[in-house]
């Protein structure tokens, strides 16, 4: 009883309210240091993969990147489009954009091939990353032309305005999810406790741990960028864990407050639950922390930023449970002693704690484990399995702007955008870095390239050619005349790529050449994440593997948990397919169906419901090597430790999955599937895994389970039939 986990209850115990001081100074400071050094955001060059990436990277050092643009429409708003009207409209236009200091070139209008509406292309300066904070102005300059000519309709799109109405959507989306999770989250805890106090200390710890949290990760990001999507996971994944841990504590302390009959203070109390709940949630809190840090073995901005969010709001979530949540139980148990107390002094019978032990309902869910467990874990294993089929058929993507929904009013012009002009759909641009004096040689390469394309019907309009001012590097622009996720355009940069440059192009010696673009990117982030998925998921299945090893000591139940865990997250995965790349749940769920699964989710998803797994199998599995050390037989101490544990691990999986679900109302595509997929992980977790294949594996292994060791305490003779009052505590 005199673990790291115990000293650090006991100290807050003893000194309750100065252990509630300093957690409230602790994420005060954190908010501080945050704000002080501000968020430091990914720039372009950090989203770089594979060649589109390499090309981009050789544009820049030649000051021939591609420059963010918005595109503004001109229109009649009824009737044909007067030539005059337009003419002045372009002019007003074009002279207000040109005064502005964000802008590098307003393009000559375009007519449209109905001559309904014309086109003006306002090039912005600067990078990509940061020309969603300059679209204001443009848009500015683009509403006082609308005022000057009314008669016109000037509507506005591009990447930056595009881009800007996703965040702002996003940020309306957390605020809805917000709005629904707390309430229900709060209402889940109050029937799980019955007291409105003890409901609010989890929902309250959660989250001053997601305060503190952010702040962190804006200290965090010099370290590793932000990628806009830091705070997203901050929120979700913080309020899930931080509640599960709060809610293993709470409910342990009430289970040993119950069973001491008042015989124990609320220190000792304290101290037991940290023995025992408290060093499962250490246990499965490092576990989440371990398998998330594979994530940043993708080499991506986006998995690290990820990464950095859930390891920073559980090592948090972590320390809550540790210092701020023994001084409030501590505080509230003393309340509740005082109140037992003055009801005495009155004659009044004291109120009867309520029963933490697991009921008849959990007996019930288990009895088929318990007397057929080989039927049950084949019946459950097999149910997986047939979840797990759909994933055969997985087709990852990289999410484009065609897939943001159209509740953004730079998603609708964009698409008559794309009716007018479909020759403005996709530019690719080839890059090409030679020495200065194969310039010559370089352009006739790229000439003789631009008339292949020219040949090609995969490609359409006029071909931009430029080189840099020391003349080692120049692009090409081509465009086609089909949509960034189209099959035709994937089909033109095949042709680019493997034809057209290595007949041109790749004939010079020594020069570095590459295709980049929209349709390249969309291309290569998935061969590139390809590329890594064995890498991280080697990784993931190691250290699954090591947590759980060095938590029980035991191979067994180490090749158990990577088996349990492997299997309930393809289920869920394969339930996302079965859900989001088919139409039939668009109704149900709303959204529209690409036929595939967002790129980065699958290996996130992965990696994060490994974690998540090992809350529920530290806990289950702590309850039942307690009962083992105590001197009960492990089949009992099976059906014991899943019983006594199955409130909590419901409990906890009602609030994860609230919590998930409420993502599910988003409308950024990437982050419905998130949500659905965690929700239903979760429940299959805490209800198959935890209530059915775990306890049926165990049962037929008995004391196998435990191999190569067992625990030192173990006796098989009469007395330990009967479990003891109160569990051995094992603290190593």
């Amino acid at each position: 009883m005199n673990s790291l986990t115990v000293r650090m209850a006991r100290s807050s115990a003893r000194h309750p309210w100065r252990a509630i001081v300093g957690w409230l100074l602790f994420v005060v400071l954190c908010l501080a240091a945050g704000s002080a050094v501000g968020m430091n955001s990914a720039r372009t060059a950090d989203y770089r993969v594979g060649e589109a990436g390499r090309a981009e990277a050789m544009a820049a050092d030649g000051q021939l990147e591609r420059r963010s643009a918005e595109q503004v429409l001109i229109s009649a708003r009824s009737g044909p489009l007067r030539a005059e009207a337009a003419r002045a409209a372009v002019r007003d236009l074009t002279a207000r954009m040109e005064r502005l200091p964000e802008v590098a070139e307003v393009a000559a209008p375009v007519r449209s091939s109905d001559g309904r509406i014309l086109m003006v292309e306002v090039a912005l300066e600067g990078e990509e990353r940061d020309a969603k904070d300059k679209v204001d102005a443009v848009a500015a300059q683009t509403a006082g032309v609308q005022r000057a000519h009314p008669e016109l309709l000037l509507e506005e799109t591009g990447s930056p305005s595009i881009s800007k109405g996703v965040d702002e959507q996003r940020g309306d989306d957390l605020a809805l999810s917000e709005k629904i999770t707390l309430p229900v989250t709060l209402l889940t805890l109050l029937l799980v406790f019955g007291s409105l106090t003890m409901a609010a200390v989890p929902l309250l710890l959660a989250l001053s741990s997601i305060a503190a949290a952010v702040g962190l990760s804006m200290v965090a990001s010099h370290l590793s960028p932000d990628t806009g999507v830091g705070t997203n996971v901050i929120l979700m994944i913080g309020l899930a864990v931080g509640v599960d841990y709060t809610l293993f504590h709470l409910k342990r302390e009430r289970e040993e407050r119950a069973r001491s009959g008042g015989r124990l203070s609320s220190e000792a109390l304290v101290e037991l639950a940290a023995a025992t709940s408290g060093r499962a949630v250490v246990v499965s809190g490092f576990a989440v922390v371990a398998s998330t840090a594979t994530l940043y073995l993708a080499s991506d901005v986006i998995f690290s930023s990820l990464a950095t969010g859930t390891v920073v709001v559980v090592l948090v979530a972590m320390a809550s449970s540790l210092t701020a949540l023994p001084a409030l139980l501590t505080v509230l148990g003393k309340r509740a002693e005082r109140g037992a107390a003055r009801r005495a002094e009155r004659g009044r019978p004291s109120r009867r704690p309520r029963d933490e032990s697991g009921g008849r309902v959990w007996t019930a869910l288990l009895r088929p484990a318990a007397r057929h467990p080989l039927a049950t874990l084949c019946v459950s294993v097999l149910a997986l399995l047939a979840l797990v089929v759909p994933l055969a058929g997985l087709k990852i993507t990289e999410m484009s702007r065609d897939t943001h929904s159209r509740e953004i009013p730079a998603m609708r012009v964009y698409d008559r955008l794309n009716e007018a002009f479909p020759q403005h759909r996709v530019t690719h641009q080839v890059v090409v870095r030679a020495d200065a004096t194969q310039d010559g040689e370089v352009t006739e390469a790229l000439d003789e390239l631009a008339r292949l394309a020219d040949g090609d019907s995969l490609f359409t309009g006029t071909p931009r050619l430029r080189t840099s001012a020391d003349h080692r590097i120049s692009t090409l622009e081509l465009r086609v005349p089909y949509l960034g996720d189209s099959g035709r355009a994937r089909a033109s940069l095949d042709h680019l790529r493997d034809d057209y440059l290595p007949a041109t192009v790749g004939r010079i010696s020594g020069a570095e050449y590459g295709v980049s673009g929209d349709v390249a990117r969309y291309t290569d982030y998935p061969a590139h994440q390809n590329g890594k998925l064995p890498l991280v998921l080697g990784a993931l299945l190691l250290v699954t593997f090591l947590m759980t090893l060095y938590a029980f000591r035991s191979v067994t139940l180490g090749l158990i948990g990577v088996v349990l865990n492997l299997l309930s997250a393809a289920a869920a995965l394969g339930l996302l397919v079965l859900v989001f790349q088919h139409t039939w749940a668009e109704g149900l769920l709303d959204f529209h169906s690409t036929g595939s699964i967002g790129s980065r989710v699958p290996l996130f998803l992965f990696v994060i419901l490994f974690g998540l797994s090992m809350d529920y199998q530290v806990f289950v599995v702590s309850r039942i090597r307690e009962a083992v050390l105590a001197g009960t037989p492990t089949r009992q101490a099976v059906l014991d430790g899943v019983r006594r544990s199955a409130s909590v691990v419901t409990s906890a999986a009602v609030v994860m999955t609230t919590v998930f679900v409420s993502f599910v109302f988003l409308h950024i595509i990437e982050m419905k599937q998130i949500g659905f997929v965690l929700a239903a992980a979760v429940l299959l977790d805490a209800f198959v895994v935890r209530i059915l294949i775990l306890p049926s594996a165990m049962l037929l292994l008995g004391e196998r389970s435990w191999w190569p060791s067992r625990p030192d305490r173990v006796t098989t003779g009469p007395r330990a039939q009967v479990p003891p009052e109160r569990p051995v505590v094992d603290v190593r």
